[in-house]
């Protein structure tokens, strides 16, 4: 068993008097989804398990209900919507007045937005509502508010809580009364809140909210954060595969105006269900080994249950739950299989099939605790997203891409269908006209900036590369390296059955080496057994302190022993390391490009420097941060701080720590960031009188945590160093799930930008010092840019030049022979935070901290 699965599995080993009953909701309550009891609350809303298994005598709570919270304070992630109310730029002297550009050749791109050409100019009015008795399904709330259209007129949106009318009712507090369908009176109250001009934040809220339901009034399915459409799904019979096509939408204030930002999105589902995938399970496994084999391949998989096209993740597995077992509903006790009978209509099919848990982060009705995590049967979960199996097999990944990866033409042409269908809707032009909305038709158009391409420095060479291919892998062949470091003693393990490739690699480097500039002897071959053990035990005899690499060629891409090669070398015995597939060695025709990358690797994970570009600005140290978090380790964070120290930005000081769940990165970082300065200190006679932090890994929502407390943090620990050190300081966030996309129009064709495109007007946002870039250039569907917002800056340097330095970084990671999507020093921090995370678990050793040796 790994110890992804064993740390998954161990409540179920566990006795069932650990678990503590939840309470039931009261018997008017419309039941959803069955909730499993003993939820811990942890952190932003998510629960923990009680530990222990589900005893047959165990009180099952059911609903989520609704918590009485304002409008803008609900949806868990996603109650700072977009990080509004948020103003970084207006302490920014240097930039207050203008945060625009001007370097680089202008050329003229559309985006993915549409202006809100007309809005209500008159005063929103906002009304909390209040059921009593209590009424927690959402449903019903509407139903129940909605049968008095005579004195809430047509116009109206509730949410569930909040109520938004365009007229003021003759009263502050209105009384109604309802009536259930079982005959039940309800008492509501209606009481006015606030009166929102058209400039209130909140309107922006309202908007959304309003477009969301324009979205259903278009059959569109709510799935995540996101609208699909089940009505037009996209088939993959071969693969067994079903592609929903939707879209993303967000409304927000941009610089000039309140725009509605749309993108493409896609849900990839399987047309399997969970049961039929256990029982396929069941026969390559056997039943011995199915617990082990079920948690491993379940545990953490996203599904979808149709019935009500909601998307669960599987936290757990009930193995003692079957669909015969009871919960409680009001004062009665039911059975799974009767509830989804009576509830959707379903028949259950196998009763004996065990039950699925997912810890729902909905919040609970007002007054009352968190619901427990709701109980999935298998056979109405259908499977989502795809295997690391089907990740590596090419004609799935071929044949996704076909309908996925859409060129900017076809990426504009259904985003203009789309748009095209709500002008032509009479159901939603006539609820936008009750709201006195109306959105553009077309595509905004906007005027952009190409910042001019580097020039890469490498050894005593300069020289070009193709602007619009970002990739300099053919300019820097043959050429030496700025520093290489001669390979010695170094070793190579294989299995008996990968000789060939071992020795085809070694004569293949050894040809390839004399041209980079690197001396290289032959290496120390080793012969290991196709076993972790063995190869484990090989390198405990034969790997010492004098060792300067070592390469391991793995017979397949078993995580197992990958992880045993890289927790020996990293931890315990401190060496760079290079694991190679033997069949990516199999290819003969292109094992000089192969063995080429390899030797780059090899080189930098010694301490060796590639190339090069210049930076203008001295005594800079650039900063990358970001941070995975880890499964296995109950979601444990692990923090990685990546720093320059050197003028040319070729060299790099690492550092990457574990933190306690919920503990700020900061509080780890800080001890990280002191390493870096001594680091540069030892490498520059000095300490940097520039700063720059890119912060990777930033959320929606947790803008104002890095602008406050981050910043904070940072600058207590430089005034650590010294009371009269101070640095100029620079904290960038960096973004790179952005729906944002931007298309040019190039010999008559609307195609991507070129890389170097810099956007800073129109949809950037007023109160942040943000500008995207353009980096990458990709060979299938649409580029998308990165995001780049400066919420702290005492530097004084112009966005020219913050742009410019933005810009040359991403041409500094040495795993890549062109420009890559953010700036190197955080790409650094992902793969260093990652290899922790995935395979050490654990600090590496501080004797690696100025190589790069997680490449």
């Amino acid at each position: 068993m790994t110890g992804r699965a064993r740390a998954r599995s161990r409540g179920r080993a566990r006795g069932p008097e650990g678990a503590t009953p939840g309470a039931p909701p009261p018997p008017q309550v419309p039941p959803q989804e069955p909730q499993r009891p003993g939820a811990e609350l942890v952190g932003r809303g998510r629960q923990r398990m009680a530990p222990g298994a589900l005893g047959a005598e165990t009180v099952f709570q059911i609903s989520a209900g609704f918590q009485q919270v304002k409008i803008g304070e609900r949806g868990g992630r996603r109650r700072d919507f977009y990080d509004t109310g948020i103003n970084t730029r207006q302490a920014m002297e240097h930039v207050r007045e203008s945060k625009t550009g001007v370097s680089g050749s202008p050329i003229e791109l559309r985006a993915n937005f549409f202006r809100l050409v007309s809005r209500p100019q008159w005063v929103l009015y906002q009304y909390h509502v209040d059921f009593n008795p209590p009424m927690e399904a959402r449903r019903l709330r509407s139903a129940l508010l909605f049968q008095h259209e005579e004195a809430l007129g047509s116009a109206r949106t509730f949410d569930g809580a909040a109520l938004f009318l365009p007229q003021r009712l003759q009263q502050t507090e209105t009384v109604l009364f309802s009536e259930t369908k079982h005959g039940e009176k309800v008492k509501i109250t209606v009481t006015l809140t606030n009166e929102l001009p058209p400039t209130s934040p909140v309107c922006l809220q309202f908007y959304n909210i309003i477009f969301r339901r324009i979205l259903r009034t278009l059959n569109m399915q709510q799935i995540g954060r996101h609208y699909y459409n089940p009505q037009d799904p996209l088939n993959i019979p071969q693969h067994r595969l079903t592609i929903w096509p939707g879209f993303t939408t967000t409304i927000l204030q941009y610089e000039s105006s309140i725009m509605l930002s749309m993108d493409v999105s896609h849900k990839v589902l399987r047309s399997e269900t969970v049961l039929s995938f256990m029982g396929s399970l069941r026969q390559q496994s056997g039943p011995q080994r199915f617990v082990e084999a079920c948690t491993r391949e379940l545990v953490g998989l996203g599904v979808l249950t149709k019935y009500n096209n909601k998307m669960y993740r599987i936290d757990d597995i009930a193995w003692d739950q079957t669909p015969t077992n009871t919960f409680k509903r009001g004062d009665t006790d039911i059975s799974f299989k009767d509830y989804y009978r009576m509830q959707y209509g379903l028949e259950v099919t196998d009763d004996n099939q065990i039950l699925l848990v997912s810890n729902v982060k909905r919040l609970g009705p007002s007054g009352q605790p968190p619901p427990g995590p709701a109980l999935l049967v298998p056979e109405f979960c259908y499977m989502t997203g795809l295997t690391d199996k089907m990740r590596n097999d090419y004609n799935i990944m071929k044949d996704l891409a076909s309908h996925t990866r859409l060129t900017p033409e076809q990426r504009e042409s259904r985003l203009s269908r789309f748009i095209g269908n709500i002008h032509r809707s009479a159901d939603v032009q006539k609820e936008l006209g009750n709201w006195g909305l109306n959105f553009d038709s077309k595509l905004l158009e906007l005027r952009a900036r190409v910042l001019p391409a580097e020039r890469i420095m490498q050894g005593s060479r300069t020289y070009e590369y193709n602007p619009w291919a970002a990739d300099w892998s053919k300019e820097m062949r043959g050429l030496s390296l700025i520093n290489s470091r001669p390979l010695e003693n170094w070793m190579m393990f294989y299995t008996p059955r990968n000789y060939e490739q071992a020795q085809a690699l070694l004569q293949t480097l050894g040809r390839v080496s004399g041209p980079l500039g690197i001396r290289l002897q032959r290496a120390v071959m080793i012969e290991y057994e196709d076993k972790q053990e063995s190869l484990l035990r090989a390198l405990q005899q034969n790997v010492g302190p004098g060792t300067q690499m070592v390469v391991c060629i793995l017979a397949t891409n078993r995580k197992d022993k990958y992880d045993c090669v890289k927790k020996y070398l990293c931890v315990e015995c401190p060496t760079p390391s290079q694991c190679v597939l033997a069949r990516t060695l199999g290819r003969p025709q292109a094992l000089m490009t192969i063995a080429t990358k390899i030797a780059l690797q090899m080189n930098c994970k010694m301490g060796g420097e590639l190339w090069s570009v210049e930076i203008p600005l001295k005594q800079l140290m650039v900063v990358g941060i970001d941070c995975y978090h880890d499964i296995s380790a109950g979601r444990r964070s692990i923090g990685a701080l990546v720093a320059s120290l050197n003028p040319g930005m070729s060299r790099w000081f690492s550092k990457c720590v574990l933190q306690s769940r919920g503990q700020e990165i900061m509080d780890s970082l800080k001890g990280a960031l002191e390493g870096a300065l001594v680091a540069w200190r030892r490498y520059n006679d000095g300490l940097p009188a520039r700063i720059m932090v890119y912060r990777d890994g930033v959320g929606d929502g947790m803008l104002q945590s890095v602008a406050d407390y981050e910043v904070a943090q940072i600058l207590e620990c430089l005034r650590a160093v010294g009371t009269d050190y101070k640095p100029r300081l620079t904290v960038v966030v960096v973004k790179k799930r952005v729906s944002t996309r931007f298309f040019a129009r190039i010999d008559g064709k609307l195609a991507n930008p070129p890389p170097g495109t810099v956007v800073d007007i129109e949809v950037t946002r007023p109160e942040w010092y943000d500008f995207f870039i353009v980096s990458q250039a990709v060979r299938m569907g649409s580029v998308a840019p990165t995001h780049y917002n400066v919420v702290y800056d005492s530097s004084g340097l112009k966005p020219d030049h913050m742009q410019r330095l933005t810009y040359k970084l991403c041409h500094m990671y040495f795993n890549w022979q062109g420009i890559i999507r953010v700036p190197a020093p955080c790409q650094y921090a992902h793969k260093l935070a990652f290899l922790v995370g995935q395979s050490l678990h654990r600090e590496p050793s501080s004797n690696l901290d100025d190589l790069l040796f997680y490449l």
